[in-house]
């Protein structure tokens, strides 16, 4: 068996797909991306397929080896998440060649089911109590929501005081027994993210994620020192030589992505290492359906794992959602907050060729906002 062809589809609403085809007719579907440069990553798959066309899929972890290191320079949000699709599309021709999932070819399952999590309040948090209310009917036991939108890094009393009654309205109408994740993306300073996470401490989130920006890596330490909150960051580390010293510092739950972090052979790597510092894994996921179920197979063989982001109804999905390139959709049907273990092989999902095929002609160029203070200078999306 040998790789003949690799091909990539940009489909709605911001996602990149990646499909590689064996010449016995196998197929593996992977999702390549890094929102907003979708584009950038398509150019980077294009380059290394060339190396991969001709070659045995079940190579994973030497492929792995040569497509991150072979061209001496490494890393960074596009060739890290260009060899993420790959990845995925190689062990979902893995698991199909084998007759087996992902998980089962990783060691086998520790779990049946996985938590999930729903997201609440976009990128402008609004309408909180209606919005968790719903997703509790739906059978979500926990929320993730953003801290704020456009904020100054250091907050004024009445911008600390909107974010505490934001999170203290989810946890209101969540209750004790179910959790609600809370979401910095790196928008406050971290004077302000530590002002911040004081205030919001007794409402006992989740976790707090990105209370940093990841070049501010070198502060997470004290930061983790002054708050009893859950710290967790991961989703703009690409690796485990990045995720190294924010497990040094304290974290408590990493968050790589799937489609970001190198794909299921560096996810995995990934998780191991958090354990030694008695940290859980949450992958990070707000993207599509191979995303999702890539992270799924390593979240069911992973002993570390602690709850699964996923993006079903979030505020990015307007022209297409998580289940629109499904032909099945059973593997991602959620019951009381939990999604749950098959046998299917490979990633256990079934992609509609014809729909992604039909997307990609279409296409989009998708772009996050671009936000500015009050002042006119650059603010953190």
């Amino acid at each position: 068996m040998k790789i003949a062809r690799v091909e990539t589809f940009l489909v709605p609403p911001r996602w990149l797909f990646c499909r590689i085809e064996t010449d016995d007719g196998v197929v593996g579907w992977g999702e390549p991306v890094v929102e907003g440069r979708a584009e950038v990553v398509r150019a980077a798959v294009d380059v290394l397929a060339e190396y991969l066309v001709g070659k045995d899929p079940l190579r994973i972890q030497d492929h792995w080896q040569v497509l991150t290191k072979g061209g001496f320079y490494r890393g960074g949000p596009v060739l890290s998440s260009a060899v993420a699709g790959l990845d995925h599309a190689l062990w979902d021709i893995a698991g199909k060649a084998y007759g087996a999932p992902v998980h089962a070819l990783l060691g086998g399952a520790v779990r049946d089911a996985v938590r999930v999590y729903a997201w609440v309040g976009g990128d402008e948090p609004a309408r909180l109590t209606e919005q968790v209310t719903a997703q509790i009917e739906a059978g979500f036991t926990a929320v993730k929501m953003n801290a704020a939108g456009r904020t100054d890094p250091l907050t004024t009393p009445a911008g600390t005081a909107a974010v505490v009654d934001r999170v203290a309205a989810a946890r209101e109408t969540l209750g004790p027994d179910r959790d609600v994740a809370v979401d910095f993306h790196g928008r406050f300073s971290p004077a302000g993210a530590r002002r911040v996470l004081h205030e919001i401490a007794p409402l006992h989130p989740l976790f707090v994620e990105e209370p940093l920006l990841p070049e501010q890596g070198h502060l997470l330490a004290p930061l983790a020192a002054s708050t009893p909150v859950p710290l967790a960051t991961g989703e703009r580390l690409y690796g485990r030589a990045e995720f190294l010293p924010a497990l040094t510092a304290g974290i408590a739950v990493a968050q790589p992505d799937l489609s970001h972090a190198g794909g299921i052979t560096e996810v995995t790597r990934i998780a191991a290492l958090a354990e030694t510092f008695g940290a859980q894994l949450a992958p990070h996921c707000p993207l599509g359906p191979i995303s999702l179920a890539a992270s799924l197979q390593v979240a069911f063989c992973t002993p570390n794992f602690l709850i699964q982001e996923q993006s079903l109804g979030i505020h990015y999905n307007k022209e297409a959602d998580l289940l629109s390139y499904l032909i099945d959709t059973e593997p991602f049907r959620f019951v009381a907050g939990h999604a749950h273990r098959t046998d299917l092989p490979g990633l256990g999902v079934t992609v509609d060729e014809a729909a992604v095929r039909a997307a990609d002609r279409t296409g989009h160029a998708w772009r996050n906002p671009v936000w500015r203070h009050d002042d006119g200078s650059f603010a953190e999306w």
